[in-house]
């Protein structure tokens, strides 16, 4: 049975971020793996 596209992407699990692991605020099917924290520390 073939899932509604909406309902697929209201059920993607929250993204963790792939450094600290800490769940990653923004919308899960972005292909960003960083969290802000992480991402602020690597621009220095």
């Amino acid at each position: 049975m073939l899932t509604n596209v909406v309902d697929f992407f209201k059920n993607l699990p929250a993204k963790k971020c792939s450094k600290c692991g800490e769940k990653i605020e923004e919308q899960h099917e972005c292909y960003g793996n960083h969290c802000e924290n992480c991402l602020n520390t690597y621009k220095g």
